[in-house]
């Protein structure tokens, strides 16, 4: 899940090596959290949070497929 996430946010962002994903993960959840350039956070989140939300559905889509939840945070 990590690669996946990984590659669909070097496509949206501008600064991709500035770009830090930090994976925890428990028995049944696995919680990733963005931190990124301040010009970039705007591009991942969306309009009204079209981005951020579709992001969060291909992660939980993924996550069940394992029989586990996915949670996805941009932090700034």
């Amino acid at each position: 899940m990590l690669a996946i996430l990984e590659q669909i946010l070097s496509y949206l962002v501008e600064h991709p090596k500035e770009m830090q994903i930090t994976q925890f993960a428990g028995q049944k959840t696995v919680i990733f959290e963005l931190r990124c350039n301040k010009k970039d956070i705007g591009k991942i989140i969306g309009k009204n949070g079209k981005t951020v939300n579709s992001i969060r559905a291909i992660l939980s889509s993924l996550a069940a497929h394992d029989g586990q939840r996915a949670v996805f945070e941009v932090v700034e």
